[in-house]
């Protein structure tokens, strides 16, 4: 096996349990996974491939856990810049209809592209509409070529306008057509072994969008996977208390809240992750850390939308797992992981402010005076890297620097305008603190995928043409 050594690292984050940070140190690689860290006089100085750091901080690559990679063909797509989520759907549903097999392939490329030039290194995506021909396999191909370790969901719509849900009718589809081929997609790409490279989970859109026993027959299936892929057998994801429309719509047509309606399908454990989570009350984040439930956060996505400040740290407080995820780039517009990394750590902070005082230590404090504590920058880091492998299921083998891990890292430059200052007194937190960070080096299982600030799988000038000619071609042909 080839190696490759990250020799004399300025600053190495590993995101250990004990956070661990080291000065002057390097990294050897040998195939998929790391082989040593540690002071750069006690590793070896060659190896088959040498990436000196000297000027760099490296990380864990990150790790996004919710995603929409198909909506980079409608990023800023006017008559929806200013909507809630309801209207907002209900807006580009007619635009998704024309989707092509071609167009998730390119768009999922570019957004994985967007990904790994932040230093993310392993994404998930949550694909759920299937015009024209489209299938899931599209997204995996596009991923296999590009370098991105992938968790590929099946999502699913089967509940239309015409029968209380808020997908258009031509765009949902026959339950038993969704789990035929959810379990086609599971015995031809599920690799549960350590460093897979794809994976899949099952993902019914949302409350809105499909029954409760498609929900219920979902994780049936993908449970019944257990033991021949692990204790866990293949994981559940889906939407949930997004914003105060989508409560509503759970209680007034279930007649519970959206944690109780999860709990009463069976969607809570240790296998299942929901997205947003933006409205989940106290009791919610109790059932959730008691079953061990996760969340994929996405702080931009709530903030465009007007969805809310999702209760992160008393989510974490409590115990459940917390993963970072830029969500689509319809609702983001952007796919930058260090830059949804800053706006939860800064979220988390304004949201902190909002709260009524409350009495600490005999004296009233404001949520002013606690809210620059409510999230630090290394808080921000580990969810955005550890936070998101134990989302995903994937604590074993990504999300720290360690040896035995697969080798998925994220190397920063230091030496930049952005970084002046910060990079001398706190590197890591100046990751966080300071704007645009630029991202020299990233490693996926061992293999460089960005090298020297350039993406090094794909050409990327013609991909965007291509791309920005399709995203034209989708909204004329929906009018």
């Amino acid at each position: 096996m080839t190696t490759l050594l990250i020799r004399n690292a300025r600053c190495i984050a590993t995101l250990d349990d004990a956070g661990t940070e080291l000065r002057d140190a390097s990294i050897l690689i040998r195939g998929h996974r790391i082989e040593a860290v540690g002071p750069a006089d006690a590793l070896p100085q060659g190896a088959d491939e040498v990436i000196d750091a000297g000027a760099h901080l490296v990380t864990p690559g990150l790790v996004n856990t919710h995603h929409h990679m198909y909506q980079s063909l409608t990023r800023a797509v006017p008559g929806v810049q200013d909507a809630e989520l309801f209207t907002w759907l209900r807006g580009l549903y007619p635009i998704w209809g024309g989707l092509t097999p071609e167009m998730v392939q390119v768009s999922t490329q570019v957004a994985m592209a967007e990904l790994l030039l932040s230093g993310c290194t392993t994404s998930s995506d949550h694909l759920y509409i299937y015009p024209n021909g489209v299938r899931l396999d599209d997204s995996i191909e596009a991923a296999q070529a590009i370098g991105m370790r992938f968790v590929a969901t099946r999502g699913s719509m089967s509940v239309g306008q015409s029968a209380g849900g808020l997908p258009p009718d031509a765009l949902v589809e026959r339950e038993d057509d969704i789990l035929r081929e959810s379990q086609r997609l599971i015995e031809r790409w599920h690799d549960p072994a350590h460093g897979a490279m794809v994976q899949i989970g099952l993902a019914p859109c949302s409350p809105f969008s499909v029954s409760p026993e498609l929900m219920r027959e979902s994780a049936a299936l993908a449970r019944s996977y257990r033991g021949r892929f692990g204790a866990r057998g293949v994981r559940l994801h889906t939407h949930l208390a997004e914003n105060d429309h989508d409560v509503a719509y759970s209680q007034q047509r279930f007649g519970r809240t959206p944690a109780q309606y999860a709990q009463e399908l069976g969607w809570l454990g240790d296998d299942v992750w929901h997205a947003h989570c933006v409205k989940l009350d106290d009791a919610g984040i109790g059932l959730f850390a008691s079953s061990r439930t996760g969340v994929a956060h996405c702080p931009c996505s709530n903030m465009r939308l007007a969805s809310g400040i999702a209760p992160v740290r008393r989510m974490l407080d409590a115990g459940v797992p917390v993963g970072l995820g830029v969500d689509g780039s319809a609702s983001n517009d952007t796919a930058h992981m260090v830059a949804e990394a800053r706006q939860a750590m800064l979220l988390a902070r304004v949201g902190r402010a909002l709260q009524p005082p409350e009495e600490r230590d005999g004296q009233l404090r404001y949520g002013c005076d606690l809210g620059p504590a409510e999230f630090t920058a290394r808080d921000a880091l580990r969810l955005a890297t550890r936070g998101g492998a134990q989302v995903l299921g994937r604590s074993a083998d990504i999300g720290q620097i360690a040896p035995g891990m697969c080798a998925d890292l994220a190397l920063f430059r230091l030496d930049t305008l952005a970084m002046a200052g910060g990079a001398v007194h706190d590197p890591v937190a100046a990751l966080l603190l300071c704007a645009s960070p630029a991202v020299d080096h990233v490693v996926v299982n061992g293999r460089r995928v960005v090298r020297d600030g350039q993406l090094a799988t794909l050409d990327l000038p013609p991909l965007l043409e291509r791309h920005n000619r399709l995203a034209q071609a989708l909204l004329q042909a929906a009018g």
